[in-house]
Order: C-alpha cells, then structure tokens, then sequence
C-alpha cells in the first residue's frame, strides 16, 4: 500500500465513528483505501490514516477493527468505554489524528469515500475554507426520512444562514485546525458550516452521491433526534449572535508604548 512505510505525518486523516457496525467496517475500510492508494491520489501527495472510533459497540465490530490493524497499516483503532455519541466520537478521532486535514464519513457505507480526493483537493486551494461539506443527491432512505431531512435542513438554513441545504451528510472535509477552534456539544457534527463561518472562515460544498446503508439499521429514531435538535438549534443560534469580532493580537517585545 502506499502508505505502508509512511514516516512522516500523514496529509489527511480520515475519522470514522462506529457503533455496532460489524458488517459495514470492513467494506468501508477497503474503499477509502481504494479512494486514497489510488493513482490520482497518489499523485497530489494525499497521505493518509485510518481512524475508526468504536462508540461502545456491543457486537464484533472492536474485534473485526483490531483483526484489520494487520492487513491496513495505516488503520488506527480507538474505542470509548462507553457509548457518547457520534460528535463525541468524531472530537476523539480529530483530537487523535495526526493529520493536516480531517475528512469525516459515516460508518454504515452509505458515504462514498470515492469522494474524499476531491474534497482534499478543494480545501488545498484555498485557506479561507473551513469546511467542505458534502451534499447528498439521489437519497436512498425512506421517504418519511427525505422529508424530515427536508424539512429541518429548511428551518435550520433560515436561522441560521449557512447556505448550506444538507449538514446532515457525514462526509465532510475541514482543516483539523478549524475544527479545534469550535465550542464542542453534542451533535456538533450536524451545525459545523455555520459554526465555521462563524470562526472567519467561508464554506464550501460538494454534491455526493448517496448510497444505501451497506448492513443493519440505523441507530438513531425519529422523535429524540427531533427533541434534541430543536434544543441545539437554540443554542447554535445564540452562539453566533454571541459572537464578537476577534481582534488582531500583537506581542510587544521591546520598550514601546502603544
């Protein structure tokens, strides 16, 4: 593989949260390898790490993960003694990662990592991006969920101006040091553009196409996710009216007075 003598730290790491998703790690780790050893990727210098956070999972996932470690040497392996949550997950995984830039997918294969290089790449041309947020055309869940997604991505873009119609996609694509300048709360994960743009940054997005879920259900219901999205949105919401100006700082080393 091409990363398998890798020394230096790599360009990109990718985080991937996991919670009882024996069927689907394998699979995933395969086609981000796929997307990140391939020749264009190669080419543009996109070195990478693998890393799969298990949120607690109560199945095989952790043993299929740590049986992977020998076949994929750029896969590292955290776990949570407990489940937190997916942005809780996420922030181990970034916090963890020795990468530049953080690419960040979901764990049941319904995001195509074939998508990843093209982020890369768009986040490499300019530094004012905080965020390559990944929009999903062609969605495969019900439509009951379309029409939920539809409809909070719609109340969600008017307060808070984000320009961006689908934050719901997991595939998402930020310089990990962007990410550190965010206030963390559960479900951070799902606010991210405008929390970027609220940092100084501009954001920007890229149609994907969405995929079925590779095995098994989703782990997250209709009504809690409901419940808990009002309240964040409220607070996303106050986050950026609270939001000053940051002023520019300078070090004053000698006996001047300013």
């Amino acid at each position: 593989m091409a990363n398998e003598n890798q020394t230096e730290a790599p360009l990109i790491s990718v985080v991937v949260p996991v919670k009882n998703e024996e069927g689907n790690v394998a699979p995933l780790i395969a086609e981000i390898a796929a997307a990140l050893d391939s020749p264009v990727a190669v080419e543009a210098g996109m070195t990478y790490e693998m890393i799969f956070v298990d949120d607690g999972s109560t199945d095989t996932t952790g043993t299929i993960l740590s049986n992977l470690r020998g076949t994929y040497p750029t896969l590292r392996q955290l776990r949570h003694a407990a489940s937190g949550g997916q942005s809780a997950a996420i922030r181990s995984g970034v916090r963890a990662a020795r990468g530049t830039y953080i690419t960040t997918l979901d764990g049941d294969g319904q995001n195509n990592p074939a998508f990843i290089p093209a982020m890369i790449s768009i986040l490499k041309t300019d530094p004012t991006i905080g965020i390559v947020q990944g929009q999903r055309v062609g969605r495969k869940d019900t439509a009951f969920k379309r029409w939920q997604s539809r409809q909070a991505n719609r109340i969600r873009g008017a307060i808070l101006k984000d320009g961006t119609r689908d934050t719901g996609c997991g595939l998402k694509a930020f310089p990990r040091e962007a990410y550190l300048k965010l206030p963390y709360f559960d479900a951070i994960h799902r606010f991210m553009p405008a929390l970027v743009k609220r940092e100084g940054y501009t954001i920007a997005h890229l149609d994907v196409i969405d995929r079925p879920r590779h095995t098994g259900v989703s782990n997250y219901g209709f009504w809690g996710r409901l419940k808990v999205g009002v309240l964040d949105l409220a607070g996303v919401w106050w986050l950026l009216k609270r939001k000053k100006p940051t002023p520019a700082v300078q070090e004053i080393t000698g006996t001047e007075i300013v």
